[in-house]
């Protein structure tokens, strides 16, 4: 993507957390330079990215024109949804009543969907032993989880009602619905969602980003190294 000058500096990998902003970007039609943390190989480690982030976790932004005029640093990709969603006003609706409703299910992707099934993901693809218990438990929770999404949506056509950052939260999780052990025709108030959020060219311009460089971990030791069992030296 070429340099844009007073853009905002999107720092990314291809992952579903990552997807989470480019779609979000892509959706605000705004102007965003991508610089790639390539997490297999340490750089999230690197000190020029922790002063941005902290926790040594992309995604991260820094907006150029913050809300003082001065550049602001955000990580956590909730943060950097309800940051953009309420500087651009869209995707995050302005009345207390509804962004409660947007923050209810974001907080529930951020603490349940993306943890659980990131652990679905670990278990099942990338543990150096067969695991059964934590290969069951963790599927489970992904299938209940998934449960609660197809109540959610039976009548209703997006999780807070209208198109939100909350959707956009959460499809890049589903995507991988089959990593994680799971059938969408199981659950068709869910699957009608996740065809309605994959045909959005804003969504499938998002996952796109960087997509040449995404790799199945399962088959890259020297990353898994990386990125499993780290410490806090």
């Amino acid at each position: 993507m070429t340099t844009q000058t007073n853009a905002i500096e999107l720092y990314y990998w291809p992952t579903p957390n990552g997807w989470k902003i480019t779609i979000m970007l892509e959706e605000l039609g705004v102007p965003y330079n991508v610089n790639y943390i390539n997490i297999g190989k340490g750089e999230q480690f690197e000190p020029a990215f922790l002063a941005i982030s902290p926790n040594n976790r992309m995604p991260a932004i820094v907006d150029p024109e913050g809300p003082d005029g001065a550049p602001i640093p955000v990580f956590e990709s909730g943060a950097i949804l309800q940051y953009l969603g309420r500087k651009f006003g869209k995707f995050y609706p302005a009345d207390e009543r509804g962004r409660v409703e947007v923050d209810q299910w974001l907080f529930w992707q951020m603490g349940g969907l993306g943890p659980m099934a990131g652990q679905a993901h670990h278990f099942r693809q990338y543990a150096p032993e067969q695991v059964p218990y934590a290969i069951e438990r963790y599927t489970n929770e992904v299938n209940r989880l998934y449960g609660v999404m197809d109540r959610r949506l039976a009548d209703r056509n997006f999780l807070a009602g209208e198109y939100s950052i909350a959707d956009m939260a959460s499809i890049g999780w589903v995507r991988s619905y089959e990593r994680q052990g799971q059938d969408l025709n199981n659950f068709p108030h869910l699957k009608r969602w996740f065809e309605t959020l994959t045909g959005r060219p804003a969504v499938e311009k998002g996952c796109s980003i960087g997509i040449e460089y995404r790799k199945n971990l399962a088959d890259d030791k020297d990353a898994q190294k990386v990125l499993f069992g780290q410490k806090a030296l």
